[in-house]
């Protein structure tokens, strides 16, 4: 039976398949138990070798490298990992990579998945239409799992087996007979094969398939993982080139480690694979599978290549740990510090979205970043109104001009960042942290527009020779001073857990702001009769600690938003 177009349709739908389930699989326990893995980054994560631990755990449990390394390069770019902190992590994730290997290798060529998979499903499918979101999502993982086994199922089926026709394959044994340049060829074909289906999971899968089927050698599938190694670094680059320079710089030791690895070991490859496969038989034993001759038959090469996976990056982590400040030097050596880059536009989100419940912790982080921008708006309000100088106040001017446009830039950003989130199922927590901060932007823009209109109320008064008597300037003084407490606040509470967020001393200092308000407009209104008074001096005064008053307003809706009171 020739091998056709139909072939080649059905090998790419069973890998889309398989991609499919994993994808499903990975969110299902993400969303499961999304705030628990943040927690678990976050906390333990102390010291490189407790990092390496987190990261295996929690590769392991969402079954995808690339979730961890993008959960640690958004983490880095949030400021809430350092460098070497998130090196531990990525080297970590590496090893927890290996467990699909094994699942694959153990449950997908040595047991009928394929049987199993119909059960899984009616498992699943009640738990889907779940009310408990919980329950729900744990599901979503159990139909993912049963679904990625059906696609490798189908994989295996569409993948011709060579195994009794040999001179299919002759032309491949010409590319094996270089040494290392022939190694070095095959790296390069598992790069890309991981880079096109942006899953070193899935590419491992495919390389298994075809070691089933007597398409490759033992050694040239040992050389291909080793190139999915390095072709699964690419997403965390991918994911770090909007971040900061700290995330590019993660994304890199996680790029540097594996190279370093995969050099070493495609040296030694040769002697390395005999050495294992006599170690995995003298202790398969005591697992229950038994490893057999990977060199003469297909079907005990995928036991032989999840061991050699395993092997190579505890190996590898093994080797280069005690090198993490040597990799972190190297990383700042190769991403250089911009000159012009600095705080005043998004820092934490970027485009690369993953799953929602994962991406809270930048949001948040941008929108505590976002409320301290606007809060300066306040500080240079106030030099403005107290500048002598003409050169003083146009620069004063021009800087609170800057800042509400940049206000403006990142509402549109940070908006448009919940927006693509939303598109995905959102657990009921995390989809009112999404309002809170919907709301929140909208707020801070407000107050940027507040503060502008005020700049060129006073443009306005300075250019008509227009000018405060000693009393309203001192007025308005204790108004922004009022003002910059409740701002320092906001930001406080913008930076908390905000299930933690108390509103008691917010409101406490948004009703002085009221008070002194009312005042303000009492003794303006009663003073307006006085023949020294000056009638538009007073109608811009009245406007501009009314508008302060509407500041406050925003600032108490800010923090009511983080409390989840709106």
């Amino acid at each position: 039976m020739e091998f056709g177009l139909f072939n080649i349709v059905q090998i790419l739908g069973a890998l889309a398949f398989f991609i499919f389930g994993m994808k499903m699989m990975s969110e299902g326990i993400q969303r499961a138990a999304g705030s628990q893995l943040r927690n678990i980054l976050k906390n333990m994560t102390k010291n490189r070798y407790l990092g390496v631990f987190t990261g295996f755990l929690t590769t392991a449990l969402v079954q995808s490298s690339s979730a961890t390394t993008v959960m640690t390069v958004s983490f880095v770019n949030a400021g809430l990992l350092s460098l070497v902190e998130s090196a531990g992590v990525m080297m970590g994730a590496n090893i927890g990579t290996t467990i699909t290997g094994w699942l694959v290798s153990i449950l997908g060529f040595k047991v009928k998945m394929k049987v199993l998979s119909i059960p899984l499903f009616a498992v699943a499918l009640p738990m889907m239409f779940s009310r408990k979101t919980k329950f729900k999502y744990w599901g979503e993982f159990i139909a993912g799992f049963a679904i990625l086994f059906l696609g490798l199922s189908y994989l295996k089926g569409a993948v011709p087996d060579l195994k009794h026709n040999a001179d299919a394959l002759n032309w491949l044994k010409s590319f094996t007979e270089y040494g290392i340049f022939s190694r070095l060829f095959f790296v390069l074909v598992g790069t890309i094969i991981t880079i096109v289906v942006q899953s070193s999971s899935a590419a491992m899968a495919i390389t298994l398939t075809m070691c089933a089927n007597g398409w490759l050698p033992f050694e040239v599938a040992a050389a291909m993982i080793l190139g999915e190694n390095i072709g699964t670094t690419i997403t965390a680059e991918l994911a770090s080139i909007v971040g900061n320079t700290n995330a590019k710089r993660s994304a890199r030791i996680h790029s540097i480690f594996n190279i370093i690895g995969v050099s070493w070991m495609v040296i030694i490859l040769p002697w390395f694979l005999p050495v294992l496969i006599n170690v995995m038989g003298s202790i398969s034993g005591f697992f229950g599978f038994s490893v057999g001759d990977p060199y003469a038959n297909g079907a005990d090469m995928p036991i032989a290549l999840s061991g050699f996976h395993t092997a190579f990056n505890l190996a590898n982590v093994i080797l280069l740990l005690g090198f993490v400040p040597w990799l972190v030097k190297a990383a700042i050596w190769s991403v250089k510090q911009k000159e012009d880059e600095d705080d005043i536009k998004v820092q934490f989100i970027n485009n690369f979205i993953g799953t929602p419940e994962l991406a809270v912790v930048e949001l948040q982080k941008e929108t505590a970043h976002f409320g301290e921008i606007v809060s300066r708006m306040n500080r240079y309000t106030k030099e403005l109104i107290n500048a002598t100088e003409v050169k003083t106040r146009q620069k004063k001017l021009k800087k609170l001009t800057k800042y509400e446009r940049i206000s403006d830039e990142i509402e549109i950003e940070i908006t448009e960042y919940i927006t693509k989130l939303s598109d995905q199922e959102l657990t009921p927590g995390t989809s009112l942290i999404f309002r809170s901060a919907l709301n929140i932007c909208n707020d801070l823009e407000r107050i940027g527009d507040i503060y502008f209109q005020i700049s060129k109320a006073i443009e306005d008064k300075n250019d008509k020779k227009i000018w405060f008597d000693q009393a309203q300037r001192d007025n308005i003084n204790e108004m922004l001073d009022k003002v910059e407490e409740a701002f320092t606040l906001m930001v406080i509470n913008l930076e908390s857990d905000y299930s933690s967020v108390n509103t008691v001393q917010a409101r406490k200092i948004e009703d002085e702001i009221n008070i002194l308000r009312n005042t303000f407009r009492k003794q303006n209104t009663e003073k307006l009769g006085s023949k020294d008074y000056n009638i538009k001096s007073a109608m811009v005064y009245n406007n501009i600690f009314s508008s302060l008053e509407r500041v406050g307003d925003h600032i108490i809706n800010v923090t009511e938003s983080v409390a989840g009171e709106i």
